[in-house]
């Protein structure tokens, strides 16, 4: 079974069960399925949403289109966990099924009040025009896991300014009232975020624009997320319609922030500083971030990007979601951690340490697919150095540090089946000093790569053939010396 696109509005229960128990039977079969990351059990996922500490459990929600990898009609699909690592399918949370939901249940967020879990979200809808028209709803989430929507929209009418495109509410709570940023597109087709606030979370208010200093940049803002850490004011939010700068945003959309001062609320003010990227790799997209019970910001991301075809679609599925990251300060930037609960995931550990000169060399107990692997670098006057991984003969993913330009880059040119290759093969980026550290989460099909302890992650899908597992150390035009271990997931 294969929905073609034109039918992408068709809903799961209008197919028979024997079509889904096929579907998932060839998801199944692809050898590109994830081991330790949160995937579609089949058809797409995109952005995490409502990711909240509930009860006891930690809930993230996603988009999700069961019936093939392509952007159709959408459903929030639930996971849960008590450990950050091993998440169970709950199944779906929201369908599309009433007047303000009709053709999916788009993105949003969540927040527990009196003792229930709110989910604020989008909803998408087409007139028979196929012209969309988004509606702002709320679904309650009990205790004992029932969700049960709200009869009507909370905000059924774009303010005017602002196209259709009004979407991905981000909910947070200052003293007893809540607010909400909003992605938005104004008229003119730039991008924008808007505030919105209510005492209830059943009748909100428009505030208005959040004013910043990025008044033309890209034609729209998606999956806004504002929080504050160490007295500063941070908003993330996804950018489309950016043109490439030098290594910059190179991938056709963008996620990142900007930080400054904390946001003011009486007068919708946003003072900040530049934007940065939040990952140099290849796949992030989306990113959506929560508070846990003991203080840490936490953030997950989709593994993906809007239209871009991935080579698991023959097989009926696409995307995951990103590891989790643990988010700090440092020098007035976001550092990036893997949460250390990851840590659980270990097996099998190796360890190895050598010189390299202007050489490569492959060590014993260094090699498979799904694997942590640490390696420090020391550089002598080597030009460049850095690891080959899932490789053969044929195949190859790169990350190296390159002393000349004093950047890291990350190469998959050769990692397996193609991807986005108008996009490029090279992600680049520059870097304060040498390079000490590059810590690797290898998965079935994707890489995260921490470089210098979190200053920069590299994220990437990739798509190697199951044979291609041998990981190399090299440096080029000199000396460098390295330690690494790895430890088998």
């Amino acid at each position: 079974m294969e929905l073609p696109r034109g039918k992408s509005y068709i809903r799961l229960d209008q197919i028979s069960q024997e079509d889904i128990d096929n579907l998932i039977l060839r998801v199944n079969s692809c050898t590109w399925r994830q081991t330790f990351h949160i995937q579609p059990v089949s058809g797409l996922l995109n952005d995490p949403n409502g990711f909240c500490f509930y009860n006891g459990e930690f809930h993230l929600y996603y988009q999700w289109h069961p019936l093939g990898p392509f952007h159709g009609l959408k459903y929030w699909y639930h996971t849960k966990s008590t450990d950050l690592v091993n998440w169970e399918n709950v199944g779906i949370a929201i369908k599309p099924d009433e007047y303000f939901d009709s053709h999916g249940a788009y993105s949003g967020s969540a927040v527990e009040h009196d003792g229930k879990l709110y989910l604020l979200y989008t909803g998408n809808t087409r007139d028979e025009n196929l012209v969309r028209h988004p509606y702002l709803c709320i679904a309650l989430m009990d205790d004992e896991g029932n969700i049960i929507k709200s009869k009507k929209s909370v905000l059924d009418k774009v303010p005017d300014g602002y196209t259709e495109h009004f979407r991905d509410p981000k909910l947070w709570k200052v003293e007893d009232r809540y607010y909400a940023v909003i992605g938005a597109q104004r008229t003119d087709e730039t991008g924008a975020v808007c505030l919105l606030s209510s005492s209830d979370l059943l009748e909100w208010k428009f505030e208005g624009e959040l004013a910043t200093n990025l008044d033309n940049f890209g034609f729209m803002w998606e999956c806004p997320d504002y929080f504050e850490m160490e007295d500063k004011g941070i908003l993330i939010f996804s950018p489309q319609g950016l043109e490439t700068e030098g290594d910059l945003y190179q991938n056709i959309y963008q996620a990142g922030y900007v930080l400054g001062e904390k946001i003011d609320l009486e007068r919708r003010k946003l003072t900040h500083g530049e934007f940065v990227e939040l990952d140099r790799g290849f796949d992030f997209y989306a990113p959506h971030t929560m508070k846990d019970p003991n203080g840490r910001r936490l953030m997950v991301a989709w593994m993906g990007l809007p239209e871009i075809e991935y080579p698991t679609d023959i097989n009926g599925w696409a995307n995951c979601l990103t590891i989790l990251r643990e988010l700090s300060l440092r020098d007035g930037k976001i550092i990036q951690k893997p949460i250390p609960e990851l840590e659980s995931l270990r097996k099998e550990k190796a360890e190895a340490q050598g010189e390299l000169s202007d050489e490569k060399k492959v060590m014993e107990g260094f090699s498979g697919v799904t694997y942590e692997l640490v390696c420090e670098f020391e550089r002598g006057d080597a030009l460049e150095y850095g690891i080959e991984f899932r490789a053969s003969d044929t195949e190859k993913t790169v990350i190296k540090f390159d002393a000349v330009q004093e950047k890291v880059i990350m190469d998959r040119a050769s990692s397996g089946k193609v991807i986005g290759s108008k996009h490029g093969t090279e992600r680049k980026c520059r870097i304060d000093g040498d390079v000490y550290k590059f810590h690797l989460f290898v998965d079935s099909s994707s890489v995260e790569i921490f470089v210098n302890d979190g200053e920069e992650v590299f994220t990437a899908r990739i798509f190697p053939d199951i044979r291609s597992q041998e990981i190399r150390f090299f440096a080029t035009g000199g000396r460098a010396a390295f330690k690494a271990v790895k430890w088998d997931y």
